[in-house]
């Protein structure tokens, strides 16, 4: 795109929906993942607090919403849906998730800005198709039908709680209808901001009362005491207590692998798929600074943010390595091996809802053989009598119990042991691993398993 060209756009993409068109567009034609597009927009325009909160508020809720909102515009649209132009698809998309989801934008007002933006952009001939549209759903918004669901069960879950319909048909098969529709409502309310205290810089008591002191609300980890839950605040990076390195941002369903390595001060390990490092610095934390965490990662840039974050939480026993986790060698075994592989994140739906619409079966599948792999590699790095967790932050078994099982068929030298001994009973499932799902621990969908080398 050239000086010229990046000039219109910004001149055509203006105000609070106008860049989530523009956002919600990429999202669409690129690889690009949500929270990335949504990272830069913020940073190059000079918006308010309440403009940022209101683009983040309106990009997320199209993204988690889209396929209700669509299977309404189909109902509405005369011809194909989903073969209009991007502009004017997610044109019709903000506004109507403000006429539906937000109450405190006018339906007018949600409208006229989205007529007046399409014939700013395509001309008066979409702008009063955008009107038509959206004015005939306001008047039949009390009668909106959806699939009934005593015909078509997976149909009506899908359009209504807006997931793709091969996710919803897994689900319904493996957790029934009830546990799948719970599961669906909780990937699409707005997430939560789980914070975890750096016990080596403050206590968990201190913590709070520094919270009480700005009147912030919060709720203490339901497993883990010293993750904190608030409500969604933006700019938490910019605040003192960050900058001062009190807290890190996590969730607290990815300090349970952390927790169930069972780490001890003076241990020699390994976290194979570091950054961005949430789980190598809740380790330092673990063993109190004292002991060595090598960290790998193969993306240079990653680490780099993993740097910055030891230096920030004042951790010294972390070393990061700049390697592909396959091809890292080390003279040294290690006490404990963490393998937080790639995976598809399907855990992970209420903070990424991009990640549902991108992803397939596929995709879940293509990503078996690395992880097969990397469990295979963590094994090959730990002492006898020592332990690796494979961990993920995903719901779907071909990325979880189906690899640990395939690697223990292959390896009598390890055994499985049972996350029950180690963490709470109802966290753990009938393989004896961590399986959280967010309708249950209300945290993010995750797996780990622990593995003990015995010879």
């Amino acid at each position: 795109m050239t000086k010229l060209e990046e000039h219109l756009v910004r001149d055509l993409y203006t105000g609070v929906r106008g860049l989530a068109v523009k956002i919600l567009n990429r999202v669409e034609r690129t690889d690009a993942y949500l929270d990335k597009l949504l990272d830069n927009e913020m940073r190059n325009n000079e918006l308010s607090g309440q403009d940022k909160a209101l683009l983040y508020e309106i990009v997320h809720g199209v993204v988690r919403w889209m396929g209700r909102l669509d299977w309404i515009l189909s109902g509405f649209y005369k011809g194909q849906f989903s073969k209009a132009i991007p502009i004017l698809k997610n044109a019709l998309r903000v506004a109507l998730y403000q006429v539906m989801f937000l109450d405190k934008v006018p339906e007018y007002a949600a409208v006229n800005e989205a007529v007046e933006f399409v014939k700013k952009l395509q001309g008066q001939k979409p702008a009063d198709i955008t009107n038509a549209v959206l004015r005939n759903i306001i008047k039949n918004k009390n009668s909106l039908r959806y699939p009934d669901p005593a015909e078509d069960i997976i149909g009506y879950l899908a359009a209504y709680y807006s997931h793709p319909s091969w996710l919803v048909k897994r689900w319904v098969n493996r957790f029934g209808k009830e546990d799948t529709e719970a599961l669906l409502l909780a990937n699409n309310e707005r997430p939560y901001l789980t914070l975890r205290v750096n016990l080596l810089k403050i206590s968990a008591p201190e913590f709070h009362n520094l919270l009480e002191s700005v009147n912030l609300k919060f709720t203490t980890g339901r497993y883990l005491p010293e993750f904190i839950k608030l409500q969604n605040l933006s700019n938490i990076t910019n605040w003192q207590y960050f900058i001062e390195g009190f807290f890190n941002i996590q969730d607290e369903s990815a300090g349970l692998a952390c927790k169930l390595l069972q780490v001890e001060e003076g241990m020699r390990i390994l976290d194979l798929c570091a950054a961005p490092g949430g789980k190598s610095v809740y380790l330092a934390d673990l063993i109190n600074n004292k002991g060595e965490i090598v960290s790998l990662d193969k993306f240079e840039s990653r680490l780099k943010m993993l740097e910055k974050n030891l230096n920030r939480l004042s951790i010294n026993c972390v070393n990061t390595v700049w390697a592909d986790s396959l091809e890292y060698t080390s003279e040294e075994l290690f006490d404990r091996v963490l393998a937080d592989v790639p995976c598809s994140g399907m855990g992970t739906l209420s903070k990424k809802p991009d990640i549902k619409w991108k992803k397939d079966l596929l995709d879940i599948r293509n990503l078996n053989d690395l992880q097969k792999a990397l469990i295979e590699k963590a094994a090959s790095h730990v002492k006898v009598g020592g332990y690796v967790v494979y961990s993920t932050c995903t719901t779907e078994p071909e990325e979880n119990f189906e690899i640990v099982s395939y690697f223990l068929k292959k390896h009598p030298e390890f055994e499985l042991l049972n996350a029950a001994d180690f963490l709470e009973k109802e966290l753990v499932d009938d393989n004896g691993c961590i399986q959280t799902l967010p309708h249950k621990h209300k945290m993010d969908g995750a797996f780990a398993a622990l593995l003990r080398r015995i010879s």
